[in-house]
């Protein structure tokens, strides 16, 4: 071996002289420890630095800082701003635009903050696992790449819930491999903060469940087959680990039942979600939707191959890492599946177990260089997906130049609303994004601000008669109305009707922003 493929040896394979013998100083040790996650911060920057140009990336962003801003001006996300999700994201929105305000740049930050720590986490399980360091560099960046994809740029779920989980599986195998290892059981602390940080995930979204199970596993599993916790214990590990990842639902319950919106928080985060997993797509839809998927982050797979086809190491730290990548992508899978919709966005759960597998896979793949290129090949390799990624991700950015120089339409749109409206004025956005409320500084004619909830196919969810709401809504005569008519056939026939029976009596086009779909009619009051 080189001594340039020490980095990519474990320590176990690392030469006695290449290692330390004296300790770093405190300011070395910090500015060493600082370096990685300095690194990748700079890196989460750099790859989403495009995320910060558009107003719109995902609509289901818009809808979250809507409620952030609700909240902050005191009335409570399911009760003044409906949604059919927990209330952790806009908590977590809130948090941040409390701080820096309702920019569109500010929520972007919060996925560059959530996919940084993600990254970091990554890096933070090959460490644990005693694997070398480069290999958790390496997940880490295939991650911040990858994460661009699948609609990862938009701050939505699962850039928000994905750090908890990752970090709570980092904690849990470093629980595996001292009790397998060093015969330590695991302290009553780490239950404590893995069930908080899964019950916040789960506050987020709940098909975090699957990985918040398996990191428990992870922590009490093998202290408790090496005989260092009782089985009484392990109930009682069950028992608290149980009622940590509830806390954070129970208190948002609580300060909801506080402000007397008990029921509307238990409609929202609990009911509805059932309601729309129970609106599942076919299989056949589903298989394609996934297939989709795979295509999108296919080098990524095609990388992971390596480490899965023959493993030349059945033990020691490799290998632990390996078998975690398995078991985390089964959980990670039945995550996805579980909503039942197969939106691209819901397949970035796939991408910490499926980014480390990738870099495992570079290392085998460099291996086979010819000593002294081992370190070039580990990097041209991940160098080279990642960049790829990258790449898919920036080019329709570049060359739809939304926000870079060429038009935004949701801009111009918000832009046309507030030169009809007093700030603060009701409006309607029939079938758009709802973030023109929050650029518009508009208020809201109803609470069920998300078009597809209660004009588009998914009204179901809401438990409420749609026909009355859209009544209500129209006789309360909003100050203006937002019209996508690239999207009008997607509007149930008889609420079209009502819409425009409206328009014809109530309301003058005041501007019209042409979209890619077709035109953007924004309608005043007359």
């Amino acid at each position: 071996m080189s001594p340039d493929s020490t980095v990519l040896a474990t320590p176990q394979e690392a030469p006695a002289a290449a290692r330390r013998t004296l300790p770093p100083s405190r300011v070395r040790r910090a500015v060493h420890g600082a370096a990685v996650p300095v690194f990748l911060l700079l890196a989460a920057i750099l790859l989403r630095a495009f995320s910060f140009a558009p107003a719109v990336i995902d609509t289901d962003e818009g809808l979250y800082m809507l409620q952030a801003r609700e909240w902050l001006r005191g009335n409570w996300p399911l009760a003044a701003v409906w949604d059919m999700h927990p209330v952790g994201a806009p908590a977590l929105f809130a948090a941040i635009m409390a701080l820096l305000g309702d920019a569109i740049w500010v929520p972007r930050l919060l996925g560059v903050l959530g996919t940084w720590l993600t990254s970091w986490a990554l890096f933070a399980i090959v460490r644990f696992a005693t694997a070398p360091p480069a290999l958790g560099l390496a997940a880490g960046l295939l991650y911040l790449a990858h994460a661009t994809l699948l609609g990862g740029l938009a701050t939505n779920t699962e850039v928000l819930f994905t750090p908890f989980t990752a970090w709570s599986m980092a904690l849990g195998l470093r629980a595996a491999r001292r009790a397998l290892e060093n015969g330590e059981a695991p302290p009553f602390f780490k239950i404590v903060a893995m069930g908080l940080m899964v019950g916040f995930a789960l506050a987020i979204k709940p098909v975090a469940v699957f990985e918040g199970c398996l990191a428990w596993l992870l922590l009490v599993g093998p202290a408790w087959w090496r005989g260092l916790l009782p089985l009484r214990r392990v109930f009682l590990y069950a028992i608290a680990y149980t009622v940590l990842c509830a806390t954070p639902t129970l208190l948002f319950g609580v300060a909801y039942a506080y402000a007397g919106e008990l029921d509307d928080f238990i409609n929202g985060a609990f009911v509805a979600p059932m309601r729309y997993a129970g609106e599942r797509v076919r299989l056949l839809d589903a298989a394609r939707y996934t297939l989709i998927a795979v295509m999108i982050l296919l080098w990524a797979f095609v990388m992971a191959a390596p480490a899965l086809i023959r493993p030349r190491r059945r033990h020691g730290p490799i290998a632990l890492l390996r078998w975690l990548c398995v078991v985390w992508f089964l959980a990670a899978t039945a995550a996805v599946v579980m909503p039942g919709m197969y939106y691209q966005h819901y397949f970035l759960i796939w991408l910490p177990p499926l980014c480390l597998l990738a870099a495992l896979g570079a290392r085998r793949l460099a291996r086979a260089a010819r000593p002294g290129l081992v370190v070039a090949a580990f990097a041209l390799l991940v160098g080279g997906v990642a960049t790829d990624a990258w790449r898919s991700s920036t080019v329709p950015r570049l060359f739809g130049a939304v926000g870079l120089g060429g038009p935004d339409p949701v801009r111009e749109v918000a832009a046309a609303i507030r030169q009809v409206i007093d700030p603060g004025d009701p409006i309607w956005v029939v079938n758009y994004h709802p973030t023109l409320y929050v650029l518009a500084d508009a208020g809201l004619a109803t609470r069920y601000a998300f078009p597809a909830q209660l004009v588009g196919p998914y009204w179901r969810v809401t438990g409420i008669d749609p026909y009355e709401e859209v009544a209500r809504i129209l006789a309360s005569t909003p100050q203006a109305l937002v019209i996508d008519r690239g999207w009008w056939p997607n509007i149930r026939p008889r609420i079209a009707a009502m819409i425009e029976e409206a328009l014809a009596e109530h309301y003058d086009l005041a501007s019209v922003v042409w979209e890619e779909r077709g035109p953007v009619e924004v309608w005043r009051l007359r």
